[in-house]
């Protein structure tokens, strides 16, 4: 006849830190089972609605503007003394304010490029930028290219950097 052993409960851990310790993991486990698939559910490819909207009003409340930024080195290729501060002032306000009478910026850099013969160069330079409607691009086009040439005759340039982007703008 088969012996059978009795059925016996398994031991408690009988320590207070053993009891904490296992409470302590049975709360870590419960806490990543309920906050898993939160967390999952979170990383669709789909921003949550309050995103989408703020993404929305953020974007209406814009308009469509163009952002013409000009890079105008000091340095003469000729050997003449570099452009000054107060000769860069006057050309802006003789060329460039009376085309944008609504505004701009200017920055001071430094400039680095290659030339033509492989010579790296550098030089103080200015940056200045320009915002007008996008609505206006054809006609601010043909401004910009005339501000361009007047500073590569004036001060004996090789070139006047031009870099456009399309952007929105509220004021």
């Amino acid at each position: 006849m088969p012996r059978f052993l009795p059925i016996t409960a398994p031991k408690r851990p009988t320590s207070t830190k053993k009891r904490t310790a296992l409470t302590a993991t049975t709360a870590a486990l419960a806490v990543l089972a309920v906050g898993t698939p939160v967390a999952y559910a979170t990383l669709g490819d789909e921003a949550p609605a309050a995103s989408r909207s703020t993404a929305r009003a953020a974007a209406s409340r814009g308009k469509d503007y163009i952002e013409t930024r000009l890079l105008f080195g000091t340095e003469r290729p000729d050997g003449g003394p570099a452009v000054t501060d107060r000769q860069f002032l006057a050309f802006v306000d003789e060329e460039v304010t009376p085309r944008f009478p609504n505004g701009l910026n200017i920055q001071d850099g430094r400039g680095q490029w290659r030339d033509s013969q492989g010579v790296i160069g550098r030089e103080r330079s200015y940056e200045l930028t320009l915002l007008y409607p996008a609505s206006e691009a054809r006609v601010r086009d043909t401004q910009v290219e005339r501000i361009r040439d007047a500073y590569e005759k004036a001060y004996a340039q090789d070139s006047v950097a031009r870099i456009e982007e399309r952007t929105t703008a509220d004021f």
